[in-house]
């Protein structure tokens, strides 16, 4: 059949009565012997035959649409095991086993899923690189004759949009599946609403959702975008939620279930079904059976609903925070860190100190340089209710997972926490704690998102929590590279999300410090500039060498050479006076971080910099 043909014919089809697609690859391999660690989609190359075999058990079965074992296969994933090389072989070699089980009279649809960096790596891929990942699989389909794209388990609306600009530069419909979570949300917190309307606007010739969740939730789905789109729809479920038993992952949802269900899904509107985890020929056998005859059924008029994502909600601001002095003078925060045991007296006699002082706020961190320390939230509220000074509590996307985070930030919200330095957080490999492992189901975006969401009423995932927190946000940003243009995209990104305020990682160079000031100047939010003072150095050559985010200018790596205790102390203070006096006039605040914990030096810089803000006052 011709590929431009079929494609047409696909469409035309899918208008007409309801198409079934196949099931699950991976867990049919996975149950065949195939471990979890090795590639699925290499088989195309190494062991053809097996995937062959499970296209033929699902074409028996009744489905009239395969995907090709393809999901995975781009070089994001493929370059992980060192087969970048063969992106192209693998994805041609997928379409032509697929296109042999589905012979004349079965659509071929070219699997292709989201770009996820491989497990422990962090960091943002830059579009145009995004781009040419997809490109070059989509064009091995394409020339590897598939009818149609689909495009699955998406939780990235962005790289959804890129995948569908390609699909229609190759003339080859796609199907767009988004994953959807509780409450009809991606993880990222696009509403099913914002996503069809987004996709429609894309390109998408049919709108869908696949895994993320079972035949229940499905339906919900499809309910909320068949009343958002006139599309038409697809829906590939999950066999309900897995259970871990004896050593392999287990779909409980009997098939019987899984096919009672797709009536209610083509009744809600769906014209294409198929199964995703844990769904096997069994699974689709009784969905065929079931759908047999099957026409689409009738739609009303889309109704457009605005559902702004949480990021886009308004954000509830506290009635006073340590930012009210913000334009008339220097805002100061100071950085202590929780104890490593359970003794937090010397802690809060710091803060009191500081409170005296007239420090604006004081900086807790959380679990720094990924070592083990006392939980910073309950002990922010201990030094609020003690000291009577405000406290911006950070939170690392490290140590908790997403149902973690909003049940710890919920709870922060109760105790009296209101501002939140959101921060992705170094990784337990950075603190070598034995048998810790990092989680980061968010990056300081999401998080950010995260916490905005609660300040409008819901969860990241939708879910209305019957009241609303008011968290002031603040976000991290780093100055220290070679250059800022990757941080100052990332902290556009951090404001959109609900930042109002910025500190800064420890800056020693006034060259550095002109150029953070000129670059985000015009974004209109206060930037607290870090000031970490050196004491000896070793401390100097240490925090240049071993800790992320730190960078010290020759000159400053000069003037500490051989300094020792006092001497030590004595020159770093001398560099971080001269910083301050730099940026004397220019700069919203400050945000130090005495050295070990030393208070004394945090308020002698106190005094350098409100001394000489009150000198010009009276002037």
């Amino acid at each position: 059949m011709n590929p431009s043909f079929s494609s047409s014919l696909f469409l035309q089809r899918l208008c007409e009565e309801v198409l079934v697609g196949d099931g699950a690859m991976g867990t049919l391999l996975y149950s065949r012997g195939i471990p979890l660690d090795v590639n699925f989609e290499h088989l195309n190359l190494v062991q053809p035959s097996l995937v062959a075999d499970v296209h033929v058990e699902y074409a028996l079965a009744g489905a009239q649409v395969l995907e090709t074992n393809t999901f995975g296969a781009n070089a994001l994933r493929l370059g992980a095991i060192g087969l970048e090389h063969k992106v192209r072989a693998i994805n041609e070699a997928g379409a032509r086993l697929a296109r042999k089980a589905a012979g004349a009279e079965r659509f071929v649809a070219g699997a292709v899923g989201p770009l996820l960096l491989p497990k422990g790596e962090r960091g943002e891929i830059p579009r145009a690189e995004r781009e040419g990942i997809f490109r070059e699989q989509m064009e091995a389909l394409a020339e590897g004759g598939v009818d149609l794209f689909i495009l699955e388990t998406f939780a990235r609306i962005e790289d959804m949009e890129i995948a569908l600009t390609l699909a229609k530069d190759l003339g080859v419909p796609a199907v767009a599946q988004m994953a959807f979570l509780q409450e009809g949300r991606t993880r990222e917190g696009v509403s099913a609403e914002e996503a069809a309307t987004r996709l429609a606007k894309a390109g998408a010739a049919v709108l869908g959702a696949n895994c993320g969740a079972g035949p229940r939730e499905m339906l919900q789905i499809l309910e909320r975008l068949a009343a958002s789109s006139p599309l038409p729809l697809s829906a590939f479920p999950n066999s309900g939620l897995p259970q871990y038993v004896e050593g392999r992952y287990i779909y409980l949802a009997t098939p019987e279930y899984f096919a009672e269900r797709g009536r209610e899904m083509v009744a809600a509107g769906a014209s294409l079904l198929g199964g995703c985890c844990g769904t096997t020929p069994e699974h689709i056998r009784l969905l065929a059976q079931a759908l047999a005859g099957a026409r689409p059924a009738p739609r009303r008029t889309p109704v457009r609903v605005e559902t702004p994502s949480p990021a886009a909600q308004e954000r509830a601001a506290p009635r006073h925070t340590f930012l009210d002095e913000w334009g008339k003078r220097p805002i100061v925060t100071v950085e202590l860190d929780p104890p490593k045991g359970l003794d937090c007296g010397k802690l809060l006699g710091a803060a009191r100190s500081l409170a005296e002082a007239g420090v604006d706020a004081i900086s807790l961190a959380e679990n720094p340089l990924a070592r083990i320390r006392m939980g910073n939230i309950a002990l922010a509220s201990r030094i609020q209710q003690e000291a009577g000074v405000e406290v911006i509590v950070h939170v690392t996307c490290r140590d908790r997972n997403l149902i973690g985070l909003h049940s710890e930030m919920m709870g922060a919200h109760l105790l009296g926490i209101r501002t939140v330095l959101a921060v992705t957080g170094d990784p337990v490999s950075v603190g070598g704690e034995a048998g810790a492992t990092s989680v980061f189901d968010l990056n300081s975006v999401g998080l950010l998102e995260l916490l905005s969401a609660l300040n409008g009423g819901r969860s990241l995932l939708g879910a209305e929590l019957e009241g609303s927190t008011s968290f002031l946000l603040g976000a991290a940003f780093n100055p220290n590279m070679a250059s800022m243009e990757g941080q100052l995209r990332r902290l556009e990104k951090k404001i959109a999300a609900g930042a109002r305020f910025v500190q800064t990682q420890p800056v020693y160079s006034p060259k550095i410090l002109d150029a953070l000031l000129e670059r985000t100047g015009p974004m209109g939010i206060p930037v607290l500039v870090g000031v970490l003072p050196l004491v000896s150095e070793r401390n100097a050559e240490f925090l240049h060498n071993e800790v992320p985010g730190i960078t010290l200018p020759d000159e400053v790596r000069r003037r500490m050479r051989g300094k020792r205790a006092e001497e030590g102390a004595a020159e770093g203070t001398a560099i971080a006076r001269e910083l301050i006096e730099a940026g004397r006039g220019r700069v919203a605040g400050w945000y130090i971080m005495p050295p070990f914990g030393r208070v004394a030096i945090a308020l002698d810089l106190m005094r350098v910099i409100r001394d000489k803000a009150s000198a010009r006052c009276e002037r």
